[in-house]
């Protein structure tokens, strides 16, 4: 259910500011409290960093899409509105191109000179060890913390790995993963990341990973139906500009009038929140929070072709470039093989390169990777999406939000904590699985749970 008809007028309990997961499942946990709640959004779309698409005639995903098996809050709500998952496709060798050279593995670890595979073996066991030491809701005063904060996690590569190639993929990671480059990451929030994500094999893995599933119909469709379960319709084309607590409780100010509420929920990417008027009364801490915490930036694309020809050559269709600008790719055929279709990404530094490169200059960079990682056959596509997420003005980047050297350590506690009336969820509030779908399920859950307790 969604609204952008009229002036808003309203008195409700709880405002919840964002109708992407976190705002959705905030309201929906409120509203089986027996709460009134009033959603506001300022597209006229619910997902937030979900978004449906279509090419060659078939449903896609432009923003987030897999599930992994450990992602249990997600796979369970999918299942309460009835959307299915199936098995991304993973039957074949991956492809890497990797020092201008392109290779095949078996395995979803792609091949490398032996010393640089143990290498990274002892690397990335090296890093799940010193994330899971981390305590989980509060990593900013874990041992060590400011000693791993005050780094970026391209210091720590240049400092402890040697080998060429086990840098190169601790490089691709943090592209894949954050959208951003190394340098522009601390370590703590880093490692933080990683003991969220149960470690970097589960996040970077298809096979009992978080790349191992997708949604039948796509992701998207799970907020539509979680909006369509609220008691009131989400209220769209109303972004928040201000938010003004008084003693007896808040007035939210949109583009389409007030709301007035006993509390609110803020439910969008630290960035977004920074544009609201809070009148002051935000903590100094949560400000420079805001502040601190840029999003990602990618752009996600598609390409389509007549069939799925990689797998004639026995090709999973996922391929991984340490220096291409479109650096992943993976099959997203329909099941029904009635085309053929890549989805891969620019992200970090290649996504700033192309946001203002044009839909064409795009394509061709596109079609030039996967004419590197599968062949000639690659280059004559039926069709092409792809979606800027730097563009898009309610999100301003994707992933996710991170953290540079210090801003955990130093603002980090402020991250969950209600400021008064004002309470925050998003994913990157999450404790576990923050970024993903899963965490922003998480937040809500949280959230809704602060709200009530104090109403």
């Amino acid at each position: 259910m969604s609204t952008a008809e009229g002036a808003i007028d309203r008195t409700v309990d709880v405002a919840v500011v964002g109708a992407g997961m976190a705002g959705l499942k905030t309201a929906l946990e409120l509203e089986a409290r027996g709460q009134d709640v009033c959603v506001l959004e300022a597209r006229d779309r619910v997902g937030g960093r979900l978004k449906p698409g279509h090419i060659a005639g078939h449903k896609i995903d432009k923003g987030g899409q897999w599930v992994g098996p450990q992602q249990t809050l997600l796979l369970a709500q999918a299942a309460d509105v009835g959307v299915e998952s199936y098995d991304q496709f993973n039957t074949g060798r991956s492809v890497l191109h990797f020092n201008e050279r392109v290779k095949t593995s078996r395995s979803e670890i792609p091949k490398m000179p032996f010393l640089s595979l143990l290498e990274l073996q002892r690397v990335v066991s090296r890093l799940d060890r010193m994330a899971f030491s981390l305590p989980s809701d509060a990593p900013w005063a874990g041992p060590n913390a400011k000693a791993l904060d005050c780094q970026t996690f391209e210091t720590w590569i240049t400092q402890n790995v040697r080998t060429h190639a086990a840098q190169e993929f601790l490089r691709l990671v943090t592209r894949s993963v954050f959208c951003c480059e190394p340098q522009h990451v601390s370590l703590l929030y880093f490692l933080d990341y990683v003991r969220g994500g149960e470690g970097i094999d589960v996040l970077t893995g298809v096979s009992g990973g978080a790349q191992e599933a997708k949604f039948r119909g796509g992701a998207h469709q799970i907020t539509e139906l979680m909006a369509a379960k609220l008691k009131t319709p989400v209220m769209h084309d109303a972004p928040v500009r201000a938010v003004l607590q008084h003693d007896d409780g808040v007035v939210v100010r949109t583009d389409r009038g007030d709301v007035r509420a006993k509390r609110v929920v803020v439910a969008v990417p630290p960035a977004l929140a920074n544009q609201i008027d809070f009148a002051n009364s935000l903590p100094a801490k949560r400000v420079h929070l805001m502040q601190r915490m840029p999003m990602g930036t990618v752009i996600k694309v598609h390409v389509a072709y007549e069939r799925p020809f990689w797998r004639d050559r026995g090709l999973s269709g996922m391929a991984v470039s340490d220096s291409l600008p479109c650096n992943v790719l993976f099959d997203q055929s329909p099941e029904d093989l009635s085309c053929g279709i890549l989805v891969g990404f620019f992200d970090a530094d290649a996504a700033v390169d192309f946001t203002s490169a044009g839909d064409n200059a795009r394509r061709d960079a596109v079609v030039e990777a996967a004419k590197t990682f599968f062949g000639p056959e690659a280059a004559s596509p039926i069709d092409y999406v792809d979606n800027d997420w730097l563009a898009e003005e309610w999100s301003r980047g994707c992933y996710v939000a991170h953290m540079a050297p210090g801003v955990m350590t130093t603002f980090g506690d402020a991250l969950r904590e209600p400021c008064g009336r004002v309470h925050w969820a998003g994913t990157e509030t999450a404790t576990k699985w923050q970024g993903y779908m899963d965490g922003a399920l998480q937040s809500g859950i949280r959230a809704a749970g602060e709200v009530a307790d104090r109403l």
